[in-house]
C-alpha cells in the first residue's frame, strides 16, 4: 500500500466538511480499503464523530506536532472495520504560535504522515475552517484537495480565496498538489439559488465537480452526536445513499488516475 492523502478543506465553516470526511472515510472502509482519518481541527468533531470523545493527554495529533509521540502510537481504532483515527486535541489552537520559530513549519504534518503511507490505502485529513498553519500543513502533506461547499453566494467568494491558497501552496510547497474535486453539499433541489450557484460552479470547474450531490438530511446531522458515521447510524437514509454514491465516484476517479 502507498496511501493517497486527501485534504478536505474549506475555510468557510458549516459546509459539511467534517461530515464528508467522516462519511467518505466510512464508505471507503466499508469497501475494503484501509483508511486513516486525521483530525486536524482543534474542535475535534471528526474524532467525536467516530466515537472518540476523549483521549489520553498525549495520544493525539498535537503530540505528533510537538514531537512527543510518533503518529503510529496515537492512532486509535473506531467502531468500523478498516477505519482508524488520528484524533485531535484542543491544544492544536497553539500550534501556529509554537511552530512560528521552527524551520519548515509548513511541512511538519507531511513529516508526521510519511511513515504511515505504507499502512493505508487512503489518508483523509479534516482541516479546520481557516487558512492558517494547520490547513497549510494539510495542503503541503496532501496529494490532492477535496472541497465540500454549499450552493450559496458566499461560498463562491470563499472558493476563490481557497483556490488562490491552493495555487500558492502548489507553487512554493507542494508542486504535485491538485484539486481532487468539488462536492456540493446540503443540496436543496427546491431552492432556485441552489441551482443557480451549482450551475455557475459546474460551468467554471467542469469535470472537477462531482456528479454526486449531498442532500440536506437530518440523519446526517444526528449521526455524529451518537459517535457514528451515517453508514453505521442509518445506512438507508438519503444521506447514506449519497455518500455511498460519492465513494463509488471517488474510487472510479482514483482508478482513472492510476
Amino acid at each position: 500500500m502507498n496511501a493517497k492523502i486527501v485534504a478536505l478543506a474549506n475555510q468557510k465553516g458549516g459546509v459539511g466538511k467534517t461530515t464528508t470526511a467522516l462519511n467518505l472515510a466510512a464508505v471507503l472502509a466499508s469497501r475494503g480499503k484501509k483508511v486513516l482519518l486525521v483530525d486536524s481541527d482543534p474542535q475535534g468533531n471528526a474524532s467525536s464523530g467516530v466515537g472518540v470523545f476523549r483521549t489520553s493527554e498525549d495520544r493525539n495529533i498535537y503530540s505528533c506536532y510537538t514531537g512527543a509521540k510518533e503518529a503510529r502510537d496515537c492512532i486509535l481504532p473506531t467502531g468500523q472495520k478498516n477505519l482508524f483515527i488520528l484524533p485531535a486535541s484542543i491544544d492544536l489552537v497553539g500550534v501556529e504560535i509554537e511552530l512560528i520559530s521552527q524551520e519548515q513549519r509548513e511541512k511538519r504534518l507531511k513529516q508526521i504522515l510519511r511513515p504511515l503511507r505504507e499502512s493505508y490505502h487512503y489518508i483523509l485529513i479534516d482541516c479546520p475552517p481557516s487558512l492558517g498553519i494547520l490547513t497549510i500543513n494539510s495542503l503541503t502533506a496532501a496529494d490532492s484537495v477535496l472541497v465540500p461547499m454549499q450552493c450559496e453566494y458566499f461560498a463562491l467568494e470563499g472558493l476563490a480565496q481557497l483556490v488562490q491558497t491552493i495555487r500558492k501552496v502548489k507553487k512554493t510547497l507542494n508542486r504535485d498538489l491538485f484539486i481532487e474535486g468539488l462536492l456540493l453539499t446540503m443540496y436543496d433541489r427546491r431552492n432556485r439559488l441552489t441551482h443557480s450557484v451549482a450551475s455557475e460552479i459546474q460551468n467554471h470547474f467542469g469535470d472537477q465537480v462531482y456528479k454526486t450531490v449531498i442532500p440536506r438530511n437530518v440523519r446526517l446531522s444526528e449521526s455524529p452526536s451518537h459517535g457514528q458515521t451515517i453508514i453505521e447510524y442509518d445506512a438507508n437514509c438519503s444521506g447514506a445513499k449519497a455518500y455511498r454514491q460519492l465513494g463509488g465516484e471517488f474510487l472510479k476517479r482514483a482508478r482513472a488516475e492510476a
